[in-house]
């Protein structure tokens, strides 16, 4: 992908994990990032703040990870924004359902501070 990935929303509920990956994803890689914690207030502010790529946990309360990827996806200005899942639902099946619903990888939680950055660049490369 050409364009230099900027912006990324991340969708979490855990708010420990939401704020590491903030820090680290801002600090390290020099993103702006905007934490949501559930699948509805993703909805509510993917439009306003528009961003290059979205961040998945799998599982969450109400709507879960790939439920949120669903509805995005209904969304024409996004419906090909790539999306990456950020869970700790690493089962051979989990991660082949993530990318048949179309997702651009998995990320493992727990995640590597040190390489979050890095690893969310390769997939946005891969995009």
């Amino acid at each position: 992908m050409d364009k230099q990935l900027k912006k990324i929303m991340y969708v979490e509920d855990e708010p420990d994990i939401r704020d590491i990956a903030k820090l680290v994803l801002e600090n390290v890689g020099g993103f702006e990032v905007l934490v949501v914690e559930g699948g509805e207030k993703a909805l509510a502010e993917i439009s306003r703040f528009q961003p290059d790529m979205v961040l998945l946990d799998a599982m969450m309360p109400e709507m879960d990870g790939p439920t949120t990827y669903g509805e995005i996806r209904k969304l024409d200005a996004f419906k090909d924004m790539p999306i990456a899942f950020l869970t700790a639902k690493l089962m051979e099946k989990d991660i082949a359902g993530f990318l048949d619903l179309g997702a651009v990888g998995v990320i493992a939680k727990p995640f590597d501070p040190m390489t979050l950055s890095e690893q969310v660049n390769e997939l946005w490369q891969k995009a």
